[in-house]
């Protein structure tokens, strides 16, 4: 299924803006996360879509191109998987998983059908017959999706639905929903404030921030040409840079850096920690005032290169200790700049 939405927007009673006006098209199949900071609208806008949440007027939401902005939630036929799951803890899995069906009016053999269809691609088989109140965190999570695949919904919608596990656990069943997404061939909008998450189950990520859509890519897009100093925030965590531009040259504290293009008075240079090389030749110089050891890494703390604290990633077998005065540098093409006049707007 395809999705439109134009002009959706949300107004709370008392006058609570909770969502500006906002357009998004996805496309048949299109897995797309909506991304942000709590409060920042992804939650509504998710509801809004289902149908839990009415948008305000001169809203349309289309599926295949059929207006349903005025339709309620059980005619939309959309599937809904939610941070708490909300599984019958007094069924089984095989009753979680066809309880929808039931409520179809489906015969009892195209729901045993389905059913035994969806344990199998959720890799459920194990655990077909048990109550739900015994399987652990990540079988729970996949009876909830299965619970949502097999009424074949038109839309798939899911509201932080690792958010609940470990971290551990979290990583791994992140990779199996995008998995899972895939097989399946549905159309699915992923709520969540983890951009690891986006990143790795989105075909395209919407950054979101105060009530509207900051801007929409693909990861990589994103990660490497974020359009503000919210997303370079957001996305991979860029640091603010500071200094000052002169045409190719950018004056820092501590030296100078080339850019990769000129920049103009009214932007704003960032730098990513994985792209400040410690380099004993390198042309800005930096003081050292904390080291973390984090296995794959070293998270180093320097000061002196602009304002404030900046951190790089250093992957050498040792890093320099605390109050030691280094050298870095940045490759050009590395910093990131954005506009700071779109920023404000």
């Amino acid at each position: 299924m395809t999705l439109t939405l134009r002009n959706v927007a949300k107004t709370f009673p008392g006058g609570t803006r909770a969502l500006l006006p906002s357009d998004l098209d996805i496309a048949q199949g299109e897995i797309v996360s909506l991304l942000g900071p709590s409060g920042c609208g992804k939650t509504t806008l998710l509801r809004i879509i289902a149908g839990l949440e009415t948008a305000d007027p001169g809203a349309s939401i289309l599926f295949d191109g059929e207006d349903v902005t005025a339709l309620s939630v059980d005619r939309r036929k959309v599937g809904m998987v939610f941070q708490s799951y909300a599984l019958f803890p007094n069924m089984s899995v095989r009753g979680n998983i066809g309880y929808g069906l039931k409520m179809q009016g489906l015969r009892k053999s195209e729901i045993t059908a389905r059913v035994d269809e969806v344990i199998a691609l959720c890799r459920l088989q194990p655990y077909a017959e048990r109550a739900v109140t015994q399987l652990s965190g990540g079988q729970r999570q996949r009876v909830a999706l299965a619970r949502a695949f097999a009424p074949r919904p038109r839309i798939l919608l899911l509201d932080e639905p690792l958010s609940a596990l470990d971290a551990a656990l979290r990583t791994q069943l992140r990779d199996e929903l995008a998995l899972l997404l895939r097989e399946f061939g549905i159309t699915a909008i992923f709520v969540t404030h983890d951009q690891n998450e986006a990143m790795a189950i989105a075909d395209r990520v919407a950054v979101m921030s105060e009530g509207s859509i900051a801007q929409i890519g693909t990861p990589e897009a994103l990660y490497r040409k974020p359009s503000t100093a919210f997303v370079a925030g957001f996305v991979g965590d860029a640091m603010p840079l500071g200094g000052c531009f002169d045409g190719d040259l950018l004056h820092l504290d501590g030296g100078t850096v080339r850019l990769g293009g000129g920049a103009l008075a009214n932007q704003s240079a960032f730098i990513r920690a994985e792209d400040i090389i410690l380099d004993p030749d390198g042309p800005v110089q930096a003081k050292v005032e904390a080291v973390t050891f984090l296995g794959t890494h070293y998270r180093v703390a320097l000061s002196g290169i602009s304002e404030g604290i900046l951190f790089a990633r250093h992957t050498g077998l040792s890093a320099p200790k605390p109050g030691q005065q280094v050298r870095i540098s940045i490759p050009p093409d590395a910093i990131i700049i954005v506009d700071n006049e779109r920023e404000a707007s």
